[in-house]
């Protein structure tokens, strides 16, 4: 089995570009994001001397990366007022949108981060794991719900997601 340095750092070069992503959603403040990413990286590091590969690299990588962004999140809740949206509590319309209607109306990806920025952290995980191509399977892996819980998921955080594009803010707006 390969060392810990050695797991890490394929997992940084294959990754890395994700963990960015993460890191910005997670966080909007430049600096405060670099602090979170150089956390989510050391703690990547530390959590190879217990991988005992049950997973894939892939989905061990993500569910520290989420775990780490999860704890700055809820550190983070302590220190402001700012109301989080819970998905359950959206009134889900019936609508014919996806991932195709949303490219086609040219989201910005600044305005797109904002947007998932305001969803409470495992919608927001969600969300980041979908737009990084993992699957229901997968998703369902790295947070520990159900398949097809993922699923619904997914199909209610994009209908709340237009519709905050369609209105031009966010929740409270």
């Amino acid at each position: 089995m390969a060392s810990r340095d050695e797991l890490y750092e394929q997992a940084a070069r294959t990754y890395g570009s994700a963990l960015d992503r993460l890191a910005r959603v997670y966080e909007a403040n430049v600096d405060t994001r670099r602090d979170l990413l150089q956390e989510i990286h050391f703690a990547l590091w530390r959590s190879y001397g217990n991988f005992d590969a049950r997973c894939s690299q892939r989905t061990w990588v993500y569910r520290v990366a989420h775990n780490v962004a999860a704890s700055h999140v809820a550190s983070d809740r302590l220190s402001r007022s700012k109301q989080l949206v819970n998905i359950e509590d959206v009134d889900v319309e019936d609508n014919r949108y996806n991932a195709e209607a949303l490219s086609d109306r040219s989201l910005s990806v600044e305005r797109l981060t904002t947007l998932i920025h305001d969803l409470k952290p495992l919608d927001r995980q969600i969300v980041l794991l979908f737009l990084e191509g993992v699957d229901a399977s997968g998703i369902g892996e790295v947070t520990g719900l159900s398949t097809g819980n993922v699923a619904t998921k997914i199909h209610r955080i994009k209908n709340v997601l237009i519709r905050r594009f369609q209105r031009g803010g966010h929740h409270g707006e």
